[in-house]
């Protein structure tokens, strides 16, 4: 006896026994639908997330509230790194503005003093071992912060000084630091460059996934993990990120994920969710020469963004 032969939808679409179809329009339908449920079904490749899900994080970020939101936060709430120095650096500028250098970086002495204030005197003096603050970019964080609140409005520059933007001001008189984090936030997210001078290839999916690896720290992060796990899961996630990088035999067979890894957890996780006070980073010893990175959530990680449930 002769075998059915097979609808050839059936293989490609993952279903059986599809009746026959009485027109183009009606196929177009069940292709539909068999396309949206599959793009709609949580994946453990992408940790739980949907390939539909993930399209819209990666590609609309901000505008998918359905999937996540950046609320509000209390300005009591708002306690990272990228805030304290912010606000260091605009009471530095005040009402008058500050002169930047013939190169347009902040002059050396609001650096230095920058620093002790954010340091504090014992840590300042000990990384004066090593040399003093000469320039902006031999402070970085203060740099990167200035970088950052250039983009987002905050800061600009009028008749050769940098000065405080008139929504910086008003914000910063009534203190609110919740709208100035978010607009540094989304100002790094959108508009910076996240391989900036950190010697690693560009690599940008690692800046575009950057609500993924929210959505991983918000998943995990309650307790304390190593770098390793998040380096694994998104590499499991963007397995594809590998090949961005040259294959060079003398550096190893491993070279190319250790340097994603290494580009992972310097971008992603220090500068990023560590900077923005999302979390807490502390270096361990895993062997000769070998280190990582133990992450934990800290209460800012909650306030800042949300991942409604369905």
């Amino acid at each position: 006896m002769k075998e059915k032969s097979q609808n050839p939808f059936e293989k490609l679409l993952g279903l059986k026994d599809l009746p026959p179809f009485q027109s183009p329009e009606e196929l177009q339908r069940h292709v539909e639908r068999a396309i949206y449920a599959r793009n709609s079904q949580p994946l453990e490749d992408l940790a739980g997330l949907s390939a539909a899900q993930m399209y819209d994080l990666l590609y609309h970020p901000y505008d998918s509230p359905e999937i996540v939101r950046f609320p509000e936060i209390p300005d009591a709430d708002v306690d990272a790194p990228i805030i304290t120095l912010f606000l260091l650096l605009a009471e530095q500028i005040g009402e008058q503005g500050i002169k930047p250098t013939a190169k347009g970086n902040l002059p050396r002495k609001l650096c230095q003093e920058t620093a002790l204030a954010y340091w504090g005197e014992e840590l300042y003096l000990e990384d004066r071992k090593y040399g003093a603050i000469n320039q902006e970019e031999q402070f970085f964080e203060l740099h990167l912060t200035k970088l950052i609140a250039e983009l987002a409005g905050l800061i600009r520059k009028y008749k050769g000084k940098l000065i405080l933007s008139r929504k910086c001001r008003d914000w910063l008189g009534r203190n609110n630091k919740g709208k100035i984090y978010h607009e540094l936030l989304r100002a790094y997210t959108e508009k910076s460059n996240w391989a900036y001078v950190d010697g690693y290839p560009e690599l940008y999916i690692i800046q575009r996934s950057f609500v993924f690896t929210l959505y991983l720290l918000k998943k995990y992060s309650n307790e304390k993990r190593g770098s390793t796990f998040y380096e694994d899961c998104f590499i499991k996630a963007y397995p594809d990120a590998l090949k961005e990088l040259p294959n060079n035999p003398m550096l190893g067979p491993n070279h190319r994920d250790h340097t994603l890894r290494s580009a992972y957890s310097n971008r992603a996780l220090f500068r990023f969710a560590h900077f923005f006070g999302l979390v807490t980073v502390e270096r361990v010893s895993t062997g000769y020469m070998t280190s990582e990175l133990l992450i934990q959530g800290l209460p800012l990680l909650d306030r800042a963004v949300q991942f409604p449930p369905g």
